[in-house]
């Protein structure tokens, strides 16, 4: 039995990138605002943004909570993050 790989949203890197560069943190800072200084590292987050790695779901939660949008506005490559963040979640 194989191992099925994971749809890869092909705007995520950039909307992670921009999230980062919107609130103006360095990736060690935006690190600690995802409180997960024990579980990721900055290699981590340059792979995220790259594309070259997909984040855990909880690390996209926390990314989500810290730019102030749901999770969806991350995934879906048909929604575009807010022009000022951190936003205010719409559910």
């Amino acid at each position: 039995m194989g191992r099925a790989t994971r749809h890869k949203p092909q705007r995520l890197a950039e909307k992670l990138l921009t999230v980062r560069v919107r609130l103006s943190l360095s990736q060690n800072e935006l690190i600690r605002h995802l409180n997960l200084p024990d579980v990721i590292l900055q290699g981590s987050i340059s792979g995220y943004e790259l594309g070259t790695r997909l984040p855990p779901l909880t690390v996209l939660l926390e990314y989500a909570r810290v730019a102030g949008v749901c999770t969806d506005v991350l995934l879906d490559d048909r929604l575009d993050l807010p022009r000022r963040l951190p936003g205010v979640p719409r559910h």
